[in-house]
């Protein structure tokens, strides 16, 4: 696509016109986990498909809401931001699936991030690496409350998103192959106390934050990288519990003008 839309026109990716979604927009990388999480809402919808890309409008707790799948990795995902602030979104929540990288998180745990470090590919196209990707504070307090009311286990703290699954995140590629510079990633990253590896957090902090738009990410444990345990699936109901709670809690917010950005 060689230009933007034209005002009302649809979004090239997404295929939604502005107005199709509400200004708060849940972020599964997974299609199939756009309707898992409309489980939960009073009124859902599909309104768009195309590609990796599905979007579902309805309400929660009487709150407009959104979910749009992003795909794996910052390429699609910085497309669905974009296209997602065209059409009228400004508050995003990740949610999706994480590795942890210390021994203290147990599969199933969510992580609420604060931050990303940006091994990204996309991010590095909109701001030096100098530049940080930072959740919004006042979705990290509703992912937190939402968390504290529903009783769930959760740590909050940064994440590192890469676009490699295999030797970016110090798995051996095919064959066994594994750059030196790969090596030694999970213990500088545990060093540095980061919680867990993810694939899309850094490209949605970092355009959110240049664009004056709000984000931040929930995260459900399906492996850890030092125990070497893996469960599919574990925590992710939890995760979109606490998503869809951090909405309502947010709306609160927006609604009472109680909190300042």
């Amino acid at each position: 696509m060689a230009r933007r839309p034209k005002v009302g026109e649809k979004a090239y990716h997404l295929l939604l016109a502005p107005g199709e979604v509400p200004r708060y927009v849940l972020l599964p990388g997974d299609p199939g986990r756009v309707p898992l999480i409309a489980e939960m809402w009073d009124e859902k919808r599909e309104v768009a498909k195309n590609r990796e890309f599905v979007t579902w409008v309805g309400r929660y707790k009487g709150v407009p809401i959104a979910a749009t799948s992003t795909g794996i990795g910052s390429g699609s995902t910085a497309i669905a931001v974009e296209e997602l602030l065209y059409v009228g979104a400004d508050t995003f929540i990740r949610v999706g699936t994480t590795g942890a990288l210390r021994r203290e998180i147990k599969l199933g745990d969510l992580i609420i991030g604060t931050a990303a470090v940006r091994w990204d590919g996309a991010s590095r196209w909109y701001a030096p690496l100098e530049y940080p990707a930072v959740a919004h504070w006042v979705v990290v307090l509703a992912l937190v409350k939402a968390a504290e009311s529903l009783g769930v286990r959760f740590h909050v703290g940064i994440v590192a998103s890469t676009d490699s699954f295999y030797v970016g995140q110090e798995r051996p590629g095919y064959g066994g192959y594994m750059p030196p510079w790969a090596r030694g990633l999970i213990e500088t990253l545990r060093n540095l106390r980061v919680l867990s590896f993810e694939m899309e957090s850094a490209t949605i902090y970092t355009l959110a934050s240049i664009y004056g738009a709000r984000a931040g990410g929930v995260y459900a444990a399906i492996a850890n990288r030092e125990t070497d345990e893996f469960e599919p699936e574990v925590g992710v109901s939890d995760a979109v519990r606490v998503a869809n709670e951090a909405v309502r809690i947010i709306a609160e917010y927006d609604n009472q003008g109680s909190l300042r950005s």
